[in-house]
């Protein structure tokens, strides 16, 4: 049996790939294993390497770096979310001069590297006279990448659907605004959560990015706390380890929220609960 870009390996195919797995994941365990255990040895762990977050000024610092970082993913993930529907719109639009051009500067912004639209809006904007903020260029930047992204996600979704769902409310006198509003994204929606939800999660790691035009998240925190090593004993190895666990812990919760929304979602039927006290008798035949 094949298919039409894969050919189902066979047993022999199939063993190979079972030793060849085995033996990656061997090497990757023992290079982890390897790094762990020069961070031991280094007394990378110990808790005097932390010793620097009992100063409250570090602290306070901390918070606002995160507060920072949320900030700009809450900005762009709403933003993003808003451009992605409107142009997800646009490609499924019946008219040429509409859908047009909205693929045009979603194939643009999908394809331009995150780091140069940062860095075109902060540095290059300010030599035509126009000069954002740091933080108004991340956002606007996170903006137009996932939300060329989300856009693509929004019509494939929409697109993945039976075409007897728009026609049946075609049928019934239904418009085009009524079936997209009522009928098709509601079901798209249920099958595209758990996808907008991971690029949500790209859209927050993305903010580390801004620490490259000076915006003052987490990761720029991170790099200057650490940057002091030599001035105050501050190891860049144990700064590191915190802003990565902030930043997993974030990303934890995101997809935590995305199986959550999933399984609620799953959940398509109400069961009724009905007590024998108000079920009538029937009367004997």
């Amino acid at each position: 049996m094949s298919m039409v870009l894969f050919d189902v390996p066979g047993p022999k195919a199939r063993t190979r790939h079972r030793i060849m797995a085995v033996v990656g994941i061997a090497a990757v365990a023992a290079a982890v294993v390897y790094v762990a255990m020069r961070l031991v040895v280094t007394d990378q762990f110990t808790a005097r390497r932390l010793d620097w977050l009992n100063y409250k000024q570090i602290q306070l610092s901390l918070v606002e770096a995160i507060g920072n970082t949320l900030t700009a993913f809450a900005a762009g993930a709403v933003l993003a979310l808003a451009f992605g529907a409107i142009f997800a719109a646009a490609r499924l639009s019946d008219h040429a001069w509409v859908r047009t051009p909205a693929a045009v500067i979603v194939e643009i912004f999908r394809a331009i590297p995150l780091v140069i639209m940062m860095f075109f809006f902060y540095y290059g904007l300010p030599v035509a006279g126009v000069k954002l903020t740091a933080f108004t260029a991340v956002v606007l930047s996170l903006m137009l990448y996932n939300g060329s992204v989300l856009a693509e996600i929004f019509r494939a979704g929409i697109n993945s659907l039976p075409k007897g769902q728009s026609e049946a409310a075609y049928a019934l006198g239904m418009r085009k605004t009524q079936v997209m509003t009522f009928v098709l994204l509601p079901q798209a929606l249920r099958a595209m959560l758990p996808t907008i939800i991971s690029q949500l999660v790209v859209l927050l790691k993305d903010t580390a990015l801004g620490f490259l035009i000076t915006f003052e998240e987490l990761l720029r925190w991170g790099t200057r706390i650490g940057g002091d090593a030599v001035n105050f004993g501050r190891p860049m190895i144990s700064v590191m380890i915190v802003v990565a666990a902030i930043y997993i812990g974030l990303c934890l919760l995101l997809t935590w929220l995305a199986n959550y929304l999933e399984k609620r979602n799953r959940r398509n039927k109400k069961v009724i609960h009905v007590d024998a006290d108000d079920i009538p008798e029937m009367a004997p035949a």
